[in-house]
């Protein structure tokens, strides 16, 4: 039987922040309620974000907007679809004056309202590090929203923010 050679205990992480102010990352950009699906894809495309907090009018977040429920949605549209085996021409008969072609008549003018997740998770500055943490892990959400005492969106602590914070 072989000797177990002794290792040294891994080091431990520690959070270096108190407080959801000190994980968040403030000033987070967002997308209004009535904002259009494709201006909404534009925006997280061209930011590179995976989602992002969807506000009203008075900034206060009224849910989220991520790429799955985009993708849910294109989904859905493309299921009510015309099928194929239906003939062309005869749907098209009565609409002479519109337009034709490819895409025509396909503009999506969905909000983003009506695709977005309607559920807002959010702490208030003040809340204890370790407590957000342990409400993104019982939640099992990727992001916690920080509102202050009106309720207005301040700022966002994703994963990504606490990884930032641990240290050795």
């Amino acid at each position: 039987m072989a000797n177990p050679i002794p290792t040294e205990p891994a080091p431990r992480l520690t959070l270096w922040a108190d407080t959801a102010a000190d994980l968040m990352t403030p000033n987070p950009i967002s997308i209004r309620e009535d904002a259009t699906v494709r201006e909404a894809i534009a925006l997280l495309t061209d930011r590179g974000f995976s989602a992002a907090p969807v506000i009203d009018e008075a900034g206060r977040p009224v849910g989220v907007l991520s790429q799955s429920d985009i993708l849910v949605h294109d989904r859905e549209r493309s299921l009510t679809a015309v099928p194929e085996y239906y003939d062309r021409s005869e749907l098209s008969r009565g609409m002479e004056g519109l337009a034709q072609g490819p895409g025509a008549g396909d503009i999506d003018v969905t909000r983003v309202r009506d695709i977005m997740t309607p559920v807002v998770f959010s702490v208030p500055p003040e809340r204890p590090a370790a407590k957000v943490v342990e409400e993104m892990l019982a939640l099992k959400v990727h992001r916690l929203f920080v509102v202050d005492r009106d309720g207005v969106l301040i700022g966002v602590i994703s994963a990504h923010d606490i990884l930032r914070r641990l240290r050795v």
